[in-house]
This record gives C-alpha cells, sequence and structure tokens, in this order.
C-alpha cells in the first residue's frame, strides 16, 4: 500500500469517528429538546395567570404608580442586563447571536446616558466578557442546558436586590433579560424583554388573551400587600420562563448544527473515498506499467 492510499484511509476512518460523535449528539439534543419544551409549556400556565392577577391587582390599588417595581421615572441613569448564552459550545451561533443582541442593547442605552450592570448566564458569555476585560454584576453557570427554578430564584433575587438598592449604592433603575426565543426546530431568535419597571397602562388590564374574559378578583388584606407579594413572584418566574426558553434553543441549534456536522462528514468521506479509490487505482496502474516494462526488457535481452 502506497504512503498516499495510506493517508487517505487515514483520515476516512477519523472522519468517521467524528460522524459518529457527531450523530450521537445530534440524538441526544433532539431528545432533550421535546423534556425542554415540555417544561416550558408546563410553567406558562403559571406565568399567564401571574402576570393577569398582577394587572388586576394594580387595577384596583389605590396609586399603582408609587409602587417601586412599578415606577415610571424618566430621569434613568443605570440599567442591567441579564444576558442567557450556553455552558457549552457546538450549538451554532446560539451564544454570539445573544451576545451581539446584549451589545446592540448596551450601545442604545448609553446612547441614552446610562451605565451598564452585567449579569451573565453561561460559560460562553462570561468567557466572552472576562477576554474583554469586561466587569460583570452576576455570573451563572453550570445549568444552561437543565435550569429548575431554584437557579431561576437565585438570579431574580440578584436583580431584584439590584433594583432596590438606590443609585448611590450601585443599584439599578431598569432591568432587560437577552435570551434566545424558540420559534421551531429550525429557527431561534434572540429577544430582548424588559422586565423591570413594569409598565402601567390606563386601561384596566391589558389581556394576555384577547379572547379570555377578565376574571374576578377579591384581594385580602388589601391590593397593595398582594400586589407587594406577586411582583417578586413575577420576576422569578419571568426569569425562569427565560432560561427554559434560551434551553429549548440551545438544544435545537445544538441539534441542527450536529446534523450539518454529520451532513459534511458524510460528504467528506464520499470526496475521501473517491480519491483513495483513485490513488488505489494509480497505484495499480504504476505497478502494471512497471511489471510491463520489466518483462519487455528481459525479453528484449533474451
Amino acid at each position: 500500500m502506497g504512503a498516499q492510499l495510506r493517508v487517505f484511509r487515514r483520515r476516512i476512518k477519523s472522519v468517521r469517528a467524528t460522524k459518529k460523535i457527531t450523530k450521537a449528539m445530534e440524538l441526544i439534543a433532539s431528545s432533550r429538546i421535546i423534556k425542554a419544551q415540555q417544561r416550558l409549556d408546563a410553567s406558562l400556565p403559571y406565568l399567564t395567570h401571574l402576570t393577569r392577577s398582577i394587572s388586576a391587582a394594580a387595577s384596583t390599588a389605590s396609586d399603582v404608580r408609587k409602587h417601586p417595581l412599578m415606577a415610571n421615572d424618566e430621569n434613568r441613569s443605570r440599567a442591567a442586563i441579564l444576558i442567557i448564552t450556553a455552558d457549552r459550545g457546538l450549538a451554532g451561533a446560539y451564544s454570539s447571536n445573544a451576545l451581539k443582541a446584549a451589545e446592540s442593547l448596551a450601545i442604545n442605552l448609553r446612547a441614552k446616558g446610562m451605565s451598564i450592570e452585567l449579569y451573565v448566564v453561561g460559560r460562553k458569555g462570561v468567557g466572552f466578557y472576562r477576554f474583554r476585560e469586561r466587569a460583570m454584576a452576576g455570573q451563572y453557570t453550570g445549568f444552561t442546558d437543565q435550569p429548575t427554578y431554584a437557579d431561576a430564584k437565585r438570579i431574580g433575587g440578584d436583580l431584584l436586590e439590584a433594583f432596590l438598592t438606590p443609585d448611590t449604592e450601585g443599584g439599578v433603575d431598569e432591568i432587560h433579560v437577552v435570551y434566545t426565543r424558540f420559534v421551531s426546530m429550525v429557527t431561534q431568535e434572540a429577544h430582548i424583554k424588559r422586565v423591570l419597571p413594569l409598565e402601567v397602562v390606563d386601561e384596566v388590564v391589558e389581556k394576555i388573551d384577547s379572547a379570555a374574559a377578565f376574571p374576578l378578583y377579591e384581594f385580602e388584606p388589601d391590593a397593595e400587600a398582594v400586589l407587594d407579594a406577586l411582583l417578586p413572584r413575577y420576576i422569578d418566574h419571568t426569569v425562569y420562563s427565560a432560561l427554559l426558553m434560551a434551553a429549548a434553543s440551545e438544544h435545537a441549534a445544538r441539534r441542527r448544527a450536529m446534523k450539518s456536522a454529520t451532513d459534511n462528514a458524510e460528504e467528506l468521506i464520499k470526496s475521501l473515498s473517491r480519491q483513495a479509490n483513485q490513488a488505489r487505482q494509480a497505484e495499480i496502474t504504476q505497478e502494471i506499467s512497471e511489471i510491463v516494462g520489466g518483462a519487455d526488457a528481459l525479453s528484449a535481452s533474451a
């Protein structure tokens, strides 16, 4: 066997081993997408009814605009951005798209004269800002593919504490969440959502589902106390829903990237196999030529 043929066969063996790995990762990501979607679907009804309850309490409260989480102060100087990325790679442009959206949001906020505090979820985002030597107010890693409510509660608690802290002591006036929204198995979009302060509208309630009737509530002891209890839970669950949405998007992006890698490996194996066959055919032709040349030389000498 010639040296060139050995090189091609060694490369084919290596690509086949890589193909097995990418195929396995594709199947694992496919199975985890379904579980992530089920967890997301299970959490959305709670967030929907929680938002409706907050709307009802806000419409009943005497002066909801004085609530610290609903204050509509135009003189805002500091903003917090929660960026949700992945802990692991091999997910295509999943993390980079979220980071690009966060950078665009930061540019817009700085143009308004606001300073930025970064809260980063995922090793990819932490590494991105650490490499650029940019300070982070919070770092959360190790759970992006399977987030729990305890993780969301820890993040939400830090954000709420920063929001309730005065500006003079390092607090923030706005909180934005940047995550990847799951649209379909092939489409995931970076999305920006402002969590705090909550927007106060003049209507009695902004209906989440226009087809549903607005329920009647009775508040004990009063609407203000209920609002104080519901708003922190709303923040925690909003962060939790964003983490679940991002996890489903991460698995979908990784499945698509691994499928593309598997397809590329198959094409590369076909190409290398053709080149190996050509090299083998060239070796056989050369050997035949050498045999024929040797036989001619022997017959001529005889």
